[in-house]
């Protein structure tokens, strides 16, 4: 199963890089403590968290499910 996770993980990085807010990454905005970074769909459970440094560099912070966003 993990194989298979990882092959989505870079499926969606492709897309990511060719357009971060392609609609089926479900690329969206956070709030509260984490109002810097934005975060993007792997899996239906899985995110990336990552931040912008400008308009064409991002950082990946974290992958995992919603337990990213502690």
């Amino acid at each position: 199963m993990q194989k298979n996770k990882q092959k989505i993980a870079i499926i969606r990085e492709k897309i990511f890089r060719n357009n971060c807010f392609d609609s089926r990454l479900k690329t969206h905005k956070l709030t509260g403590s984490l109002k810097d970074y934005w975060a993007f769909s792997v899996t239906h459970s899985e995110r990336i968290l990552f931040r912008f440094i400008n308009e064409k560099e991002v950082i990946f912070y974290k992958i995992g499910t919603h337990e990213i966003y502690k």
